[in-house]
């Protein structure tokens, strides 16, 4: 009925990518789907006309970067449909070339997960970051987990009330595993959003329904956490939950068409 944009998909290089998303799978405890390749998501995204997706990777250690930056930038240059956000990390000893590279190799945004990369979001080493990119790249973060608290909702909130022109799109509903507590501190901030990813297979009808009514339609965007789970899946999951037209464009693709600038 109209387009799908998948905003939340990792992508690794053939070569270590089941590896990559084996290790996913292992500090999530959960049986990964699929395999992490950018060919394995057109043919799966295509059954679930899927038409344009956002990928990314990210740097477990500073050195990591440029080489994942330019991946990322080569595999959108040649496939039309992708978009890519570059991934920075904390400790490197020039945050501010990072950016500037990302920037120049055409990449839309920038993608941080806390629990993986190894820092508390609100980190004083996460500052220059969110100051560098204020007003110019929305930054996509991994947001909640029960078990750590290292993105939680008591450390995403500083950084939105400081950095009000940063743009902050809060991935799993603004709080893995944590919906409600993220529901209720974050629903307030206007340069917050959020994803649908790794929340369906989690929450009831009920619940999910709730929660977008609550964010409101025009603060979320459609995305699977590719390779964790069947695209086809979440689309249908999403169109059973009785939205109206003007709702599913904004979450299937009108937000993320606007904010990471997609033409289609």
């Amino acid at each position: 009925m109209y387009p799908i944009i998948d905003c939340h998909c990792h992508i690794y290089p053939d070569k270590i990518a089941q590896k990559a998303s084996d290790a996913t799978g292992k500090f999530y405890d959960i049986k990964m789907h699929y395999n992490g390749t950018a060919k394995e998501l057109g043919s799966i995204g295509a059954a679930a006309r899927i038409s344009h997706y956002i990928v990314f990777s990210v740097a477990t250690t500073p050195k990591q970067v440029a080489s994942i930056n330019s991946f990322i930038a080569d595999l959108v240059s040649k496939n039309t449909n992708m978009t890519g956000l570059g991934t920075l990390h904390p400790d490197s000893d020039d945050l501010e070339g990072d950016i500037e590279n990302i920037v120049s190799l055409g990449l839309r945004g920038v993608k941080l997960h806390p629990e993986i990369q190894g820092f508390k979001i609100d980190d004083y080493r996460c500052l220059k970051i969110y100051e560098k990119c204020e007003g110019k790249l929305p930054v996509l973060i991994h947001t909640g987990d029960s078990r750590y608290d290292m993105s939680n909702p008591n450390r995403l909130k500083p950084i939105l009330e400081t950095y009000t022109d940063l743009t902050v799109i809060g991935a799993h509903f603004g709080g893995y595993s944590v919906w409600e507590n993220a529901v209720e501190e974050l629903k307030s901030y206007k340069n917050f959003f959020v994803d649908t990813s790794s929340t369906f297979p989690f929450i009831s009808k009920e619940q999910a329904r709730r929660y977008i009514k609550t964010y409101g339609a025009e603060k979320i965007m459609f995305g699977t956490d590719y390779p964790m789970w069947n695209p086809k899946d979440e689309v249908e999951y999403l169109l059973n939950l009785g939205l109206d037209e003007d709702e599913y464009k904004k979450i299937f693709y009108e937000n993320a068409q606007k904010l990471f600038k997609i033409q289609l």
